[in-house]
């Protein structure tokens, strides 16, 4: 499929990206690595008439340790979080699940801010952000505002972003849960989407787990925190039994997807299977 006609924009800045969304409004759409939305205009699925590209404003990348949290760029690409030693020591979840995103072009190109900003309900980072306890920083017109992760994702292919909003930062908490992180997913053979993807941030002490936070992607219509879980497992010894109990619990009470490749019922199934996978590799 061909897209419809666009005029293409190249901001210099973020100051300039914002001015530009301000100047062509609803009908405008923000450019960075391309992988989301350049194939559903394809389809047709979505049809601005100006593409405004970020993907060369070099103050969007870069990783930096600001002592109680890590600050990561939006545009910094799935490369760059994958191997960064930063993120590899205070939150290896986040660099497992880039490490597992799409193939070597893909993670090159790809930028965690576009994931995140697209929202889509198989994508990686979403389920991780919200096991990571992050924050979402956003900028507009209006000057910058943060969003926990736990109200950043609204719905199917929806977020907390306003109009006029840019995604700059994502924050992500220094914290001994985070540094003791996983991701685990059940991929698709050709996409590498999740049909699920699960993220564990765990503090333990004592064989006794004495925080947890699950996140979990690709199950229901948009990522989502496992309260059962963790509720489960939060106080709770640490072995098979804890762990098998708690993970039976996963997506219970949530409205699961069921599409051509994997049913609703085989999805909740290897929800649980991964839950239970990582939990085990923590504990």
């Amino acid at each position: 499929m061909i897209p419809v006609s666009f005029d293409y924009k190249r901001a210099n800045s973020v100051s300039d990206a914002i001015s530009l969304l301000q100047q062509h409004g609803e009908n405008a759409k923000i450019l960075a690595g391309g992988h989301s939305l350049v194939p559903t205009m394809k389809l047709r699925l979505a049809t601005p008439e100006t593409l405004i590209d970020i993907g060369g404003i070099m103050e969007l990348k870069y990783i930096e340790d600001k002592g109680d949290y890590l600050a990561i760029g939006s545009g910094t690409t799935h490369c760059m979080v994958e191997s960064s030693d930063l993120i590899q020591q205070k939150a290896p979840g986040l660099s497992q699940a880039a490490a597992q995103i799409g193939d070597v072009q893909v993670r090159n190109r790809g930028t965690i801010g576009g994931v995140l900003a697209h929202s889509d309900p198989q994508a990686d980072y979403p389920g991780v952000v919200l096991a990571l306890d992050a924050t979402i920083v956003a900028q507009g017109s209006g000057g910058e505002r943060t969003i926990a992760a736990s109200d950043y994702f609204t719905g199917l292919w929806e977020t907390a972003l306003t109009e006029g909003e840019i995604l700059t930062e994502i924050r992500i908490p220094t914290d001994s849960a985070n540094a003791n992180s996983c991701y685990l997913k059940f991929p698709q053979p050709a996409s590498r989407y999740p049909y699920v993807g699960c993220a564990v941030a765990m503090s333990a002490s004592g064989g006794s787990c004495s925080d947890v936070r699950v996140g979990l992607s690709g199950v229901g219509e948009f990522a989502f925190r496992d309260s059962g879980v963790e509720d489960s497992i939060r106080g709770q010894t640490l072995n098979e039994s804890s762990i098998a109990s708690a993970s039976a619990k996963a997506a219970q009470g949530r409205s699961v997807l069921s599409d051509v490749f994997v049913s609703e019922e085989y999805r909740r199934a290897m929800a649980q299977v991964y839950t239970k996978r990582a939990l085990t590799q923590l504990s």
